[in-house]
């Protein structure tokens, strides 16, 4: 009799970081590298707003991508993570599986969830990876910091954006926050597929030593209809006074398609090729923000 596949166990890498640090953009990579070497990546990919723009961003691979939209998989999707993770166990088999959270997640809340039946039976090697923007250290929320303490490994991603400065200033503030965690610098989410397979034992719940109070109350999701018929730079200004701490979308200007990304000040229009993202995305824009006081 074959054995039960179900039996082999399959290790889990969550992925989190603040909004914009560039998780989706460390899940492409991991992909990419994952295809390249014959390895099966599963990836569920979690999103604060309800739009999914991550999903066609990461690209059309129905089997083994999984968009939760809507909430965070670390309380409010929480179940649905549980669900998600058994059925892509069931579905695909991989050899991997990448829980992208949502910028507003605290990683390890949502590495709990791992230990809760069923998928404790085949769930194996777990650790948390937490993506941080070289140029946003001095992020004042206390969620950020939550982030980069939870993590068993930092990237600290976009060290091309700062100078010699900035990037001191990055890694003294991390090693504030998070002494003893290793730091790994990279460029444009390029970080090894190694991280992908990671090595912790599980013996019990993964340690923990600060408690917490997690909400989202302070944060909400809106959506932007960007009107037609605009020119790069006239779309450029009409959502850059529109932006939050995170915007992110799809456009059309008068020279093509556009992917908007947005993160603080900072806000590009990407071109795009025709065809790869769905028509209903385009035209609109989630921007994510703190609530007015």
């Amino acid at each position: 009799m074959p054995p039960d596949p179900l039996l082999r166990r399959v290790p889990v890498l969550v992925l989190g970081g603040f909004l914009g640090s560039g998780k989706t953009t460390v899940v492409r990579h991991l992909l990419a590298e994952a295809q390249r070497t014959g390895r099966r990546l599963a990836v569920v990919s979690n999103e604060f707003g309800a739009l999914g723009i991550d999903a066609a961003l990461i690209g059309n691979r129905s089997d083994d991508l999984v968009e939760l939209a809507g909430g965070c998989v670390c309380c409010t999707l929480s179940n649905e993570l549980r669900d998600t993770l058994q059925s892509l166990r069931e579905r695909v088999d991989p050899d991997c599986i990448v829980v992208e959270c949502s910028g507003l997640a605290l990683p390890f809340d949502t590495q709990l969830h791992l230990y809760r039946p069923p998928v404790r039976n085949w769930v194996g090697d777990e650790a948390c990876v937490v993506v941080v923007d070289a140029e946003r250290v001095d992020e004042p929320d206390s969620l950020f910091a939550e982030q980069v303490q939870s993590a068993d490994l930092v990237v600290l991603n976009k060290v091309d954006l700062v100078d010699a400065t900035g990037l001191t200033e990055a890694r003294r503030r991390l090693a504030g926050l998070a002494p003893e965690t290793p730091v790994l610098e990279v460029v444009q989410g390029r970080v090894p597929l190694a991280v992908a397979w990671p090595r912790a034992p599980r013996g019990g719940l993964p340690a923990h030593d600060h408690d917490h109070s997690h909400g989202h109350s302070a944060w909400e999701s809106r959506e932007l209809a960007v009107p037609e018929g605009m020119d790069e730079d006239a779309c450029y200004a009409w959502i850059f006074a529109r932006r939050g701490v995170r915007t992110k979308g799809f456009v059309r200007t008068t020279e093509g398609l556009r992917v908007v990304q947005g993160v603080g000040r900072r806000l590009e229009l990407v071109p795009i090729q025709p065809g790869g993202v769905a028509a209903e995305l385009v035209g609109r824009v989630v921007v994510i923000d703190r609530q007015p006081s």
